[in-house]
């Protein structure tokens, strides 16, 4: 896992944030001045925070539980999706579904739904509705792909939320912070961090910039879950190890068992044959 350089937080934009009179006051302790009306952060303390994060998701990868990547503004949901993707973790880039989290449950039947409708095209009982069935099922399909489509293996709640803009999925925060699920976000001068459990204070709107700061998460996150399979590899070896002492110890002590059964006979023998007599 390597932090970019000072020179590719610069290049990516990472370091505008916005106007004076757009700013929270909140963000005070990560903007380092004022420049033609314009913020500019801290980027010291940006590569201090995303190597705090990137840290804390590893370990999160490395447990086996999933990031919830949230970015549903223009220049970050291809990005986000990509990345997203090459680490097999869910997320939302269209609209944030209400609920998604406070209400999972019947998100997960909108996503079972989805499931079905599958099950009905590859069974043939979707080739016996009529034109007009078609049509409504395939445009039900369609939008519970757009919506759920990124979030179906999604079997249980996330154990993080990664957010790109906590202004604009502040829904999405709100909901997190209610259940306790720790948030992970980039956030821009007009935005307020009081939410946010991991934040990252960096520029939110160029898309080199996002793409920078989420290339360095999910590669942290892909060490995770390469440390968890090796891991998962190597523990057979390691109980196959440990069982071998065992197996020995289990054999010395039967051998020893056997040893003592066939010399207790020979000295209970005369302890028997004394008492003979006594007994007439």
């Amino acid at each position: 896992m390597s932090t970019p350089t000072f020179e590719q937080f610069v290049e990516a934009g990472c370091h505008f944030g916005h106007l004076k009179r757009k700013w929270n006051p909140a963000m005070a302790p990560y903007i380092f001045m004022e420049r033609n009306g314009i913020h500019i952060i801290d980027l010291y303390k940006t590569a201090a925070k995303l190597d705090e994060a990137a840290a804390a998701l590893k370990s999160i990868a490395k447990s086996g539980k999933k990031v919830l990547f949230v970015a549903t503004k223009k220049q970050a949901k291809q990005v986000t999706a990509d990345k997203a993707q090459s680490v097999g973790m869910p997320y939302v880039i269209e609209r944030w579904p209400g609920g998604m989290l406070t209400n999972f449950p019947t998100i997960r039947k909108a996503v079972k739904k989805m499931t079905g409708i599958d099950k009905m095209i590859s069974d043939g009982t979707f080739d016996n509705l009529s034109k007009r069935e078609k049509l409504q099922v395939t445009r039900q399909r369609a939008k519970l792909e757009k919506n759920l489509g990124s979030i179906a293996d999604l079997n249980r709640l996330p154990s993080a939320l990664f957010v790109v803009d906590v202004l604009k999925e502040r829904i999405a925060v709100a909901e997190a912070n209610r259940l306790g699920i720790p948030v992970f976000a980039m956030v821009d001068t007009n935005s307020d961090p009081s939410n946010v459990d991991f934040v990252i204070p960096c520029n939110d709107d160029a898309s080199k910039s996002i793409d920078l700061v989420l290339s360095t998460v999910c590669d942290a996150i892909a060490e995770g879950l390469a440390e968890r399979k090796v891991e998962k590899e190597d523990a057979p070896a390691a109980e196959a190890g440990e069982a071998a002492p065992r197996r020995e110890r289990r054999r010395v002590s039967r051998v020893a068992r056997q040893e003592a059964a066939e010399e207790a006979p020979a000295t209970e023998a005369p302890a028997a044959e004394a008492e003979a007599p006594a007994a007439e």
